[in-house]
């Protein structure tokens, strides 16, 4: 190879260099570093992408129940290991059929094709098992809303999480560690 290709390839191997470094950021913003779910923006993404292929869409928020008591009580470590067993459990739950995220602090969402064809129960108690965590057993709840995405005037993301909110409080309301579908 002659000196003047080898001297035009070289920045071209510098941008394929710099793109790879780019791309990897960029995914790795979009997942949350304890968890591996996807981020409020990653996620959004593909549940609005989920909604507008199935319209028998649900979307769910779980929120961490006697979190800060968890925290305080066992410690940070403890506190994170509740938050990654959460997010194994929710992704797990989601399977093919879904996709999870995780909000924040002790938030976390998820989208699935089709609230019918999976068991929101199964969730919950999912989400309620004991977190076996430094020779201790953790209590672990969650409460759970859903919204299906076919019950709302307009089909978008922004209201589905509005509601899948308002019943998230609502199965908080009811004394805790359960779910409850908006309607």
């Amino acid at each position: 190879m002659d000196l003047t290709a080898a001297a035009s390839i070289v920045p071209l191997l510098g941008w394929a260099v710099h793109g790879g470094i780019l791309t990897r950021r960029l995914a790795s913003a979009r997942r949350d570093p304890l968890t591996g779910l996807h981020t409020r923006a990653g996620w959004t993404a593909r549940a609005e992408h989920l909604i507008r292929r199935h319209p028998r869409a649900a979307v769910l928020l779980v929120d961490l129940d006697h979190f800060k008591t968890l925290n305080d009580t066992h410690g940070h470590a403890a506190g994170d290991a509740a938050l990654v067993a959460t997010a194994d459990r929710l992704r797990a739950w989601c399977g093919r059929n879904g996709i999870a995220g995780r909000l924040g602090g002790d938030e976390f969402v998820a989208v699935i094709q089709d609230l019918a064809a999976v068991d929101l129960d199964a969730l919950t108690a999912a989400l309620h098992r004991p977190l076996h965590y430094g020779g201790t057993s953790l209590p672990l709840a969650a409460s759970v809303g859903a919204c299906l995405v076919a019950d709302l005037p307009v089909p978008v993301l922004t209201d589905a999480l509005a509601a899948a909110d308002a019943a998230m409080y609502a199965a908080k309301g009811r004394g805790r560690r359960g779910s409850r579908a908006s309607r």
